[in-house]
């Protein structure tokens, strides 16, 4: 399994650069869902939403992360309808806690690599189907994105990786 060592940051809230960093990403996160709602089911099977949150506080710290997990989906919601508002609460806490393990695992490891990332969308993914399930009450609804997401999800660990290795190296 190849790590490779990228320059991973921890912007903070007192830095302006955290604020256009964040905004780059919330864009990020507006403009690749329209995209993939273009497909039918294109949301649920590539759960879009996620992806700018997992590079944001991987690459620029949890708080960068933060911003994004919970600005890309309210804003989502109120423009464009989706995610549904009955879902918000769960997307948001999965997006909120991705931010936060991403955030701990590039400052604890600080390097990139496949087992990395895997490690960080699979334990959001199971924490927040758990507290999915007792949000919801539903079993079905709680394990939706492992059922239809699993493009979505290979697609955070492998396009995340890629991302984050070739496109924002610096």
């Amino acid at each position: 399994m190849q790590t490779t060592s990228v320059k991973l940051y921890s912007l903070g809230y007192t830095n302006v650069k955290t604020y256009w960093t964040a905004a780059l990403f919330i864009a990020g996160n507006i403009l690749l869902p329209q995209l993939c709602h273009l497909i039918p089911q294109g949301g649920i099977q590539w759960l879009p939403i996620y992806f700018f949150t997992l590079i944001g506080a991987y690459k620029y710290g949890w708080k960068v992360g933060l911003l994004t997990a919970i600005v890309s989906p309210i804003v989502n919601s109120m423009w464009f309808g989706m995610p549904a508002s009955a879902m918000l609460p769960a997307i948001l806490f999965k997006s909120i806690l991705l931010a936060a393990i991403a955030g701990y695992v590039a400052k604890r490891f600080q390097k990139v690599s496949i087992l990395l990332l895997a490690s960080v969308v699979i334990s959001y993914q199971l924490v927040g189907t758990i507290a999915e399930w007792i949000w919801t009450g539903s079993f079905m609804t709680a394990i939706q994105d492992f059922r239809i997401g699993i493009p979505g999800i290979l697609f955070q660990i492998f396009g995340g990786y890629l991302f984050i290795h070739y496109l924002i190296r610096k």
